[in-house]
């Protein structure tokens, strides 16, 4: 009767691996460069709890939008706004159902010299610095917001001659991690994570949000992830308490 039960078991055992290996599918996803951190870690707990598995490929949102008009085999795409997730929807390229808003961003000025904590309007306005790094407006919304931020408040003529931009808003905070540039516009998350070269180093101001449009970050499905359990699994995990916790951990808002 004992090896009756353990040969039960045993099959039983068997039959929950082989269906896992069966049914755990894997996802590629396109990530605004913000949210890089964010959705690692995000991913790992992910990755654990389902079986399945996701890859992420980063970049400014512009970038990657017009990657995806032209085919890139993505899955899905987390926007760093709203307006170019949708844009795949008008385009029938992504899946109007699959759309929310998954974050909202904050931008910070930081600087590992000045003091913006407390006089970051000073600052500015001195622009007693060789570079300000801002990530490039035309392709990434951080650095849309940051440029509308300085020229709402009079500020732009101040420094439009000292403004690197990155490529993406990633590019800009490696401005000043390596010091090429001592001031710039980046994301809180970039600032608060534990792991990054700048936490609890420097100074940062946080941008109120009322002085720009909100950054509300959209994601969408694409059409090549319409049958992806994985893809799906994922967008449902990001509704989560616990993707929630980690993305208020990295300085995100969640809707």
């Amino acid at each position: 009767m004992k090896m009756k039960n353990w040969v039960r078991l045993w099959c039983v055992a068997i039959s929950v691996s082989f269906s896992t290996v069966v049914f755990a599918e894997s996802a590629t996803i396109a990530v605004a460069a913000n949210f890089t951190k964010t959705i690692e870690v995000i991913g790992e707990a992910f990755e654990k709890e389902s079986g399945h598995r996701v890859k992420f490929s980063f970049g400014p949102t512009g970038k990657l939008y017009a990657q995806i008009k032209n085919g890139a085999p993505f899955d899905a795409f987390f926007g760093a706004d709203e307006r170019r997730p949708k844009k795949t929807i008008e385009q029938g390229i992504g899946l109007r159902n699959s759309y929310f808003v998954y974050a909202q961003g904050q931008i910070v000025l930081y600087s590992s010299q000045y003091p913006v904590d407390r006089q970051p309007i000073e600052v500015l306005e001195s622009a007693d610095f060789r570079h300000l790094a801002v990530a490039n407006p035309k392709t990434a919304p951080y650095g849309e917001r940051a440029v509308a931020y300085l020229k709402k408040k009079g500020l732009y003529d101040h420094v439009k001659s000292r403004i690197v931009n990155g490529e993406s808003i990633a590019h800009a905070f490696q401005y000043v991690v390596t010091h090429n540039a001592p001031i710039g516009f980046v994301a809180m998350s970039q600032v608060v994570d534990p792991g990054s070269p700048v936490y609890r180093k420097g100074a940062y101001w946080v941008v109120p949000a009322s002085d720009y449009a909100p950054i509300n970050q959209g994601a969408v499905i694409l059409k090549r992830g319409e049958k992806n359990a994985a893809v799906q699994a994922f967008m449902d995990f990001m509704k989560t308490p616990k993707a929630i916790a980690i993305m208020n951990r990295f300085g995100y808002n969640v809707p």
